[in-house]
């Protein structure tokens, strides 16, 4: 089977980075950030109710696959996606994909990952990756996170794409089919920020929006009181991996959508996106802070009641920064 010229970059978030190198390859230069804020990436919730890795569920993002279905539609570019049952026929769609020199983009569980340091290995089931070539047995890999190019054994592939648990990757592969010659990009911009205005500000519901970061703030407190010293730093350090590992760049994709922002001033003239931009990356450094403060926390192994109250106070602040930024944001468009 020969192998696909692709160009890989390294970036800061896989479905974003994902995306962006699979435009590039087609010959459209679209910026993570860009790929990012169009998508309508940015987003929290938090749902006690559904346990990953042994710990309620926190997301900085939007479900896995928004991201790049959101640009394509609203960049009019035709793609194809599809998930699977059997692993025998997800495999061969892959192979039949390269065998017409189509990079595939695909969802695959973390722990499966075998050129990843066993350090990072853990389980996570929402991550991005390009195949893009197969040689000798091994599919040869572009992940966005990673600094070269990577192989994988079909064995482990098809593992990594058929992972049990809280989201199951399914097999769930995507490609780009046609792209238009220009790109309307102002456009694009405002549908994505309307709808990222709306997944902050418009459910109903406490788990989502600006009205999930107060929540936790709230649930954070009680911690101490309802779990044990070990159950609670579990909870509060997932919480901070899902927002400065997973939420890749740090602050729970603060900063790479306020550098979406920036990058939208340029594209359309409009100064307003530049000073949303600087204060979202304030708001980035609140998110930073209380990073910070929490692995503190987890690392004293004791469960200090005003330690808890302090971080669940600096949420509940957060989340009435977001609830303001967003409000204004929406309006700004």
């Amino acid at each position: 089977m020969s192998t696909i010229q692709f160009q890989h970059h390294q970036l800061a978030h896989c479905e974003s980075g994902v995306t962006s190198n699979l435009l590039n390859h087609y010959g459209l230069p679209v910026s993570e950030p860009m790929v990012f804020g169009i998508g309508s990436g940015l987003f929290f919730g938090h749902f006690p109710f559904i346990k990953v890795g042994g710990a309620p569920g926190t997301t900085f993002r939007t479900w896995p696959g928004t991201i790049f279905k959101l640009a394509m539609k609203r960049m009019h570019i035709t793609y194809h996606a599809e998930k699977f049952k059997s692993e025998e026929k997800a495999m061969q769609a892959l192979d039949n994909a390269l065998g017409k020199n189509i990079p595939v983009g695909m969802l695959a569980g973390v722990y499966y990952l075998t050129y990843f340091p066993d350090v990072f290995r853990f389980q996570f089931n929402a991550h991005n990756l390009v195949v893009h070539g197969k040689e000798n047995g091994q599919y040869l890999v572009s992940d966005p996170i990673m600094k070269d190019l990577a192989t994988i054994s079909e064995e482990d592939l098809a593992k990594a794409r058929f992972a049990k648990g809280t989201p199951e990757p399914g097999g769930y592969m995507y490609y780009i089919i046609n792209t238009p010659k220009e790109i309307d990009f102002s456009s694009c911009i405002k549908k994505g920020i309307k709808s990222t205005c709306f997944f902050m500000l418009s459910p109903p519901l406490p788990w989502v929006g600006y009205k999930a970061i107060g929540f936790l703030g709230n649930r954070l407190k009680k911690y101490p009181i309802k779990h044990t010293p070990r159950k609670a730093a579990l909870y509060l350090a997932n919480i901070v991996r899902m927002q400065e590992e997973i939420g890749t760049g740090g602050g729970g994709f603060r900063f790479l959508y306020s550098a979406f922002l920036q990058e939208a001033a340029e594209k359309t003239g409009n100064d307003n996106y530049q000073k949303f931009s600087e204060e979202l990356t304030n708001i980035g450094d609140d998110w930073r802070n209380f990073a910070f403060n929490a692995a503190r926390q987890v690392k004293a192994r004791e469960a200090n009641m005003n330690s808890f109250n302090e971080l669940g106070d600096m949420l509940i602040e957060i989340g009435k920064r977001e609830k303001d930024f967003f409000t204004r944001l929406k309006k700004g468009v």
